[in-house]
């Protein structure tokens, strides 16, 4: 187990494609897989039959939260008593998250380390799939399972993306950074609470002076988006403590919206935090902007290049104009950017989400719609999609050298 790394939260992990006969519960009743030597890496030879706790997760793009239900499995050997052959086999009855699996889904077996198991199924050709695959870096590519035990290469260091996917598994990481006395100074520079985002914003910056916004503002964008998720949790962990320590009893309702509130509050300061450092980029590197401006109606992009003023010039040329979306996540939520300025045809997207489907990315490119990721992630994309891609710096560029052509000072 090596802290920051995968093998901190898992021993191994199996994936597989889901055929008919194993996903429909018309044609089986069933959940048994063949162990053979792949599963057998995972859960070692069964000496006799060997329950497992598990939390099973059903993930899709289309739905915010997940399917979850807890159970148990089941791994041993059919033909324990024969004399020269083993027949390893894989068991969980059917629940709320193998009733709504189909043919095609990506299934996922993952021993933790306390001896529980993680059993993940993600809807076929979805981006949380494509996720899910790079995050452990395993291509099924055929029938049976494809393993990977050892979990502590570069890889499988934790940073921003892989954090974020961890999350939809249910699983929170802590971070190295979070026990270098960050916290006290927090509380005592921001007087024990919260400040605003782009207060936080700022400090998170000052905490990583080496960053440089010019010089490479991929990096920067990246590195101080991690440090400032690093940041808030740790601060928020410290200020929601109390609250938590307290519990809810049975309050099921009182948990529920406080459970809510927190999320909401993690994923709109994310987005403000994105905008906020995307901002200082821009300022950095020269270029014109105006942000949160709105275009037609209540359209309202959050960065409009080189402003509102050429953008209501109906004299000048569209095809120097330039808006760009930020959002942390897309999921289908990108659809929300077509319909801003209505007078720029082509479209760019700034995103922090790894390994987005191809069927996804190739949707976008119907729509007209370029997507900007910091360079850093472009390698969770691939090959094809990766031709597509702007980094910051091609997207800083591209602004500045449209500015040129206009002539506009």
């Amino acid at each position: 187990m090596k802290a920051g790394y995968l093998s901190e939260f898992f021993t191994g992990v199996a994936m597989k494609t889901l055929s008919a006969v194993e996903a429909d519960p018309s044609r089986s009743h069933q959940h048994e897989f063949n162990g053979a030597n792949p599963l057998m890496k995972v859960f070692g030879e069964a000496t006799e039959k060997q329950r497992y706790e598990a939390l099973y997760i059903y993930l899709s793009d289309g739905d915010d939260e997940p399917v979850v239900a807890k159970g148990n499995l089941t791994w041993y050997d059919a033909r324990l008593n024969h004399a020269t052959r083993t027949e390893h086999r894989l068991y969980f009855p059917t629940n709320q998250v193998s009733m709504v699996a189909a043919e095609g889904d990506l299934l996922v077996v993952a021993r933790r380390p306390d001896n529980s198991v993680l059993v993940v199924i993600a809807q076929g050709g979805s981006t949380i799939a494509s996720q899910v695959q790079w995050l452990f870096g395993v291509q099924v590519e055929h029938k049976g399972f494809s393993v990977r035990e050892e979990l502590e290469t570069e890889q499988d260091r934790i940073h921003f993306a892989s954090a974020f996917i961890l999350e939809q598994l249910g699983i929170e990481p802590d971070n190295p950074v979070a026990a270098e006395n960050y916290l006290d100074t927090m509380l005592a520079k921001f007087d024990g609470k919260l400040p605003a985002t782009n207060l936080f914003s700022a400090y998170a910056r000052e905490t990583v002076p080496e960053l440089d916004p010019v010089a490479d503002p991929d990096g920067a964008l990246l590195g101080w988006m991690e440090r400032e998720e690093i940041l808030f949790r740790t601060m928020e962990k410290h200020l929601l403590g109390d609250r938590l320590q307290k519990g809810f009893a049975d309050d099921v309702d009182g948990f529920l919206a406080f459970s809510l509130a927190v999320q909401n509050r993690r994923k709109s300061r994310s987005g403000h935090a994105l905008e906020n450092h995307l901002q200082v980029i821009f300022n950095a590197n020269k270029v014109r902007y105006e942000r949160g401006v709105a275009t037609e109606g209540k359209a309202k992009p959050d960065f409009l290049f080189p402003g509102s003023k050429e953008y209501r010039d109906a004299a000048y040329d569209a095809a120097l104009l330039t808006m760009l979306g930020a959002k942390t996540t897309c999921k289908d939520r990108w659809r929300q950017v077509l319909a801003e300025a209505k007078r720029i045809e082509h479209k760019h997207l700034l995103t922090l989400e790894a390994a987005i489907s191809t069927h996804q990315t190739d949707q976008m490119q119907e729509h007209r719609l370029q997507l900007v990721i910091p360079r850093g992630l472009h390698e969770t994309f691939t090959p094809a999609q990766r031709q597509s891609l702007l980094t910051v710096s091609d997207f800083t560029a591209m602004v500045k050298e449209r500015e040129g052509r206009s002539g506009v000072a």
